[in-house]
C-alpha cells in the first residue's frame, strides 16, 4: 500500500484526555447541548448519581445470584420474570418479555477417565469453600461446554498449548499427528475464544478437546486465590460456549432472521455455527495428573505453564476415555424489554442492554451489570414519575442466551432490525459492570469524544473524576473487546465481539459503546463467580457497580437529551485512518494494494467533520435550535453509522455487514474486515474491491456531512 499523509484535524487520544479534563474545573457546554441545556443536563446527572444506592445494588445482586441460572434453565425464566416485575414496579412505561425458541445445549452426562498408564478419574467438579456458602449449592453443574458434540471416544492425548492453528503446526513439526487424538489445550496463551479452539480442533481432526485453566493465567501463579484473593482456586472450572458465532451469531437454526413463532428453521446438520467436535473444560487440579504422565518431546518454553512439572507434547503415553452426552434441542430464551418513553422524540431510541443468563451464579458476569441496570431503571423510573423524562425514549434490554451464542440480543436485533435502523440512536452495552477499579471503554470513533467529556465530570469512587482515576491507574485492562491499549487513552475504537453489542454494530449498524470496570478476575465462568466474590474481593461495597450506574445512565441521558446528537465525525475519520495504517502490518499489503484513494476520501470526511463540529457549536451557542432543523440534522447523524453497512456482508460471513468492524474468529477486533481478511489470504483483487467499497461509503458520508453543514 502507498501511504498518504493524514492531517490530524482534531485532538489525539491523549490530547482528548487532557483537554476534556479541564471541563471538570470550568463547566462548559456539553457536546450537543446549548448552555441552558447543559445546565439542565448536569442537574439531571447529579440527581441520578445522588439517588443511586450501593445498598440497593447489593440487594439486586444478591437476588440475581441466589441460584445458578444458565440459559434454558427454569431459574433463568424466573430471573427474566423478576426483572420484568421490578421494571413494572419501578414505573417503566412498557415492559414485555419476548420468547425466542432457539437451538440450545445442556449436558446429560460428562465422563472422563485415564486408562493408561494408570487409572485416574477426574472429579469434573468444584470444591465448596466454607467462606462462600453458595459454592456448596447442589444445583451447581459439573464441567461442560455448550454445543459440544456428543460422543464416546478412547484415544491418546496430546498437549497443544492454546489450540490455535500455529500450535498444531508445532505438533506436526515434532512428528505428532493430532488426528484422532484427544487434544488438551489451555485458555489465554495467547487469548483465543474456546469456539475458535473447537473449530481448529475440528479442522485438525481431533477426536475431542479438553480446555483447562492453567494457574499461569488465572490461578496461584498470579497471586492469592479465592477466598483470600481474586484468582481461581485449584478446582475452578471455566465453563463456556463453543459455538462458531464469529461466523453467524444467534440461533443456529435461524441464521439472519429472528426465531419467532412460525419462523422457518434450517436442519441442524446445515447449521454452520454448531461444532462437530467433543469439547469440555477441566480445572488445573483435574488435568495435572494427566499432563504429568505425558511423554514425548518437551513442549516449547512458551508453552510451559505454572503447574509443577515439565510440560510435554505427548502422543502415545496417555490414553483417555471421554464420553459426553449432550441434549441439543430447541428451548425457549426470554428477553425482557422495558421503556421510558421520551417527551419530545419518542420515536428516537437510546438502547441500553445487559444479559441475564450465567454459567453458574454470574457474580461479575453478568449479574454485576444486571444489578447496575436494575438500579439505573429504579432511579430513572423515580425521576420519570416526577416528570423528569428524557427527550428520547430509553429502551432497556435484558438479554438471554448471551453465554451460549449471543442469542437473545441477536434474535431481538434481527426481529426489530428495520425499526432499529429507523429509530435507534445508539446501543450502550454493559456485560460485567465491575470486577475491579480499572475503567475500560470500547466505542465507535464518533462516540469517543463525548465519552471522554463525560468521564471528566463524573466522580470516581476513590475521589476526583473518573478520567483522572483512569489516567492515574494507567493500563491494567485485559478486556476482550478493548484489544490493545496505550496508557492515557480511555476509549478504544477497535471493536471485536464476545458480548451483546455484536448484533447492533455488525448487523444493524448502530453506534455502540461497551463499558466495564475491570480487575484481577480469576473465577470467570466458575462457581466462585458469586455474590461473595464480588462483595468481598471484586467490588467491596459495590462502589464501582454504583459508578457504572452513573456512567451508563449519564451517557444514555446525554444521548437521550442532546439537542444535536454528540457524534464527532472528524474523530471517526481519524480512527478509521488508523485502521488503514494498520493494513501495512500484513505481509506484502503495502506493495500490493494502494489505499491512497481511501486515505484522500477519509481526509475529505475529516475536513467536513471539522466544519460540521464548528457549525454545530455555533448553532448551539446561539439559542435553542428549531425542532425541524434539529430533526433534519439528527436524521443525517443517525444515518452515518448505517452508511458503513454493506448488505451482502463481508466475504464469507454475510451476517457481518459493517465494513469497519468484525471480530476475528478469536473474538479479537478486526478493523476493515473485508480488506484485512482478503489481504491475509493474499487475495489482492478482493482486497482492492473491498477498499473501493470503503472509499465509496466514505464519500457518501462526506456528502451527508456537507448537507448537515448547509442545514445549520
Amino acid at each position: 500500500m502507498t501511504r498518504a499523509t493524514f492531517r490530524p484535524l482534531f485532538a489525539s487520544g491523549l490530547a482528548l484526555v487532557l483537554s476534556a479534563a479541564t471541563l471538570a474545573d470550568a463547566p462548559a457546554p456539553i457536546r450537543g447541548f446549548t448552555a441552558d441545556g447543559s445546565a439542565a443536563q448536569r442537574a439531571i446527572e447529579r440527581e441520578l448519581l445522588d439517588t443511586s444506592s450501593a445498598d440497593a445494588i447489593r440487594a439486586f445482586h444478591r437476588e440475581l445470584t441466589r441460584e445458578p441460572h444458565p440459559a434454558g434453565s427454569a431459574r433463568t425464566k424466573e430471573v427474566a420474570e423478576y426483572i420484568a416485575a421490578q421494571w413494572r414496579a419501578q414505573g417503566l412505561d412498557t415492559v414485555s418479555i419476548h420468547r425466542y425458541d432457539v437451538l440450545s445445549s445442556s449436558p446429560r452426562s460428562v465422563q472422563v477417565e485415564m486408562l493408561k498408564p494408570e487409572r485416574y478419574t477426574p472429579t469434573l467438579r468444584e470444591d465448596p469453600i466454607p467462606q462462600d456458602p453458595d459454592s456448596a449449592n447442589p444445583a451447581i453443574s459439573g464441567a461442560w461446554t455448550s454445543f459440544s458434540a456428543s460422543g464416546d471416544v478412547t484415544a491418546a492425548v496430546v498437549y497443544a498449548n492454546s489450540g490455535n492453528p500455529a500450535d498444531y503446526a508445532v505438533l506436526r513439526a515434532n512428528g505428532i499427528d493430532p488426528r484422532g487424538k484427544i487434544v488438551v489445550v489451555r485458555y489465554s496463551n495467547p487469548y483465543s475464544y474456546r469456539g475458535f479452539k473447537a473449530l481448529t480442533a475440528e479442522r485438525e481432526g481431533a477426536a475431542a478437546m479438553i480446555v483447562y485453566s492453567d494457574p499461569q493465567q488465572d490461578g496461584y501463579a498470579k497471586g492469592k486465590v479465592f477466598p483470600e484473593g481474586p484468582w481461581g482456586p485449584d478446582s475452578h472450572l471455566q465453563r463456556g460456549g463453543a459455538a462458531y458465532d464469529y461466523i453467524v451469531p444467534g440461533d443456529p437454526l435461524t441464521p439472519g432472521w429472528a426465531s419467532v413463532a412460525g419462523a422457518k428453521r434450517i436442519d441442524v446438520k446445515d447449521a454452520i455455527s454448531v461444532p462437530r467436535v467433543i469439547a469440555l473444560p477441566m480445572s488445573h487440579r483435574d488435568i495435572a495428573p494427566i499432563l504429568a504422565k505425558l511423554g514425548g518431546p518437551d513442549a516449547p518454553a512458551a508453552w510451559q505453564g505454572a503447574l509443577p512439572m515439565r510440560y510435554r507434547l505427548g502422543g502415545a503415553d496417555v490414553t483417555l476415555h471421554v464420553k459426553v452426552d449432550m441434549q441439543t434441542d430447541v428451548q425457549p430464551n426470554y428477553v425482557v424489554e422495558g421503556r421510558i418513553t421520551g417527551t419530545e422524540r419518542p420515536d428516537e431510541w437510546v438502547v441500553l442492554g445487559n444479559h441475564h443468563d450465567a454459567w453458574v451464579f454470574g457474580g461479575v458476569d453478568p449479574s454485576s451489570g444486571t444489578a447496575a441496570m436494575l438500579e439505573l431503571t429504579r432511579t430513572l423510573g423515580a425521576m420519570a414519575k416526577k416528570g423528569q423524562r428524557p427527550r428520547r425514549t430509553l429502551v432497556f434490554g435484558a438479554w438471554d442466551g448471551e453465554e451460549v451464542t449471543l442469542t437473545g440480543s441477536t434474535e431481538w436485533g434481527e426481529e426489530f432490525r428495520d425499526e432499529l435502523r429507523k429509530k435507534a440512536v445508539a446501543y450502550l452495552n454493559v456485560d460485567s459492570a465491575s470486577s475491579g477499579s480499572q475503567l475500560e471503554v470500547a466505542a465507535v470513533g464518533s462516540l469517543a469524544p463525548a465519552i471522554v467529556e463525560l468521564t471528566a465530570e463524573l466522580p470516581s469512587p476513590t475521589g476526583g473524576k473518573l478520567l483522572e482515576a483512569f489516567s492515574a491507574n494507567g493500563d491494567g485492562g485485559t478486556g476482550i473487546i478493548a484489544g490493545a491499549r496505550k496508557p492515557g487513552e480511555l476509549v478504544v475504537t477497535r471493536i471485536g465481539s464476545g458480548s451483546d453489542h455484536t448484533v447492533f454494530i455488525n448487523h444493524v449498524g448502530l453506534p455502540v459503546a461497551d463499558l466495564t470496570f475491570n480487575g484481577p478476575y480469576g473465577v470467570y465462568h466458575s462457581a466462585y463467580d458469586s455474590h461473595t466474590w464480588v462483595s468481598t474481593v471484586g467490588d467491596p461495597g459495590f462502589r464501582y457497580t454504583r459508578a457504572m450506574t452513573g456512567l451508563w445512565g449519564s451517557l444514555g441521558l446525554r444521548l437521550g437529551n442532546a439537542e444535536l446528537l454528540p457524534f464527532d465525525v472528524a474523530a471517526y475519520a481519524q480512527a478509521i485512518a488508523g485502521f488503514v495504517k494498520q493494513l501495512d502490518e500484513i505481509p506484502q499489503a503495502a506493495y500490493r494494494i494502494d489505499a491512497r484513494e481511501l486515505q484522500s476520501a477519509l481526509q475529505r470526511l475529516a475536513d467536513a467533520g471539522a466544519q460540521l463540529d464548528l457549525a454545530m457549536s455555533k448553532a448551539l451557542a446561539r439559542s435553542k435550535i428549531p425542532a425541524r432543523k434539529a430533526d433534519a440534522v439528527n436524521r443525517e447523524l443517525r444515518a452515518i453509522e448505517q452508511t458503513w453497512l454493506h448488505e451482502p456482508g463481508i466475504p464469507g460471513r454475510a451476517w457481518f455487514k459493517h465494513l469497519l468492524y468484525a471480530p476475528r474468529y478469536t473474538y479479537a477486533a478486526m478493523s476493515l474486515p473485508g480488506v484485512t481478511e482478503a489481504a491475509e489470504d493474499a487475495d489482492w483483487d478482493r482486497a482492492r474491491a473491498q477498499l473501493a467499497l470503503l472509499t465509496q461509503k466514505c464519500d457518501e458520508n462526506t456528502a451527508r456531512v456537507e448537507r448537515m453543514i448547509k442545514l445549520l
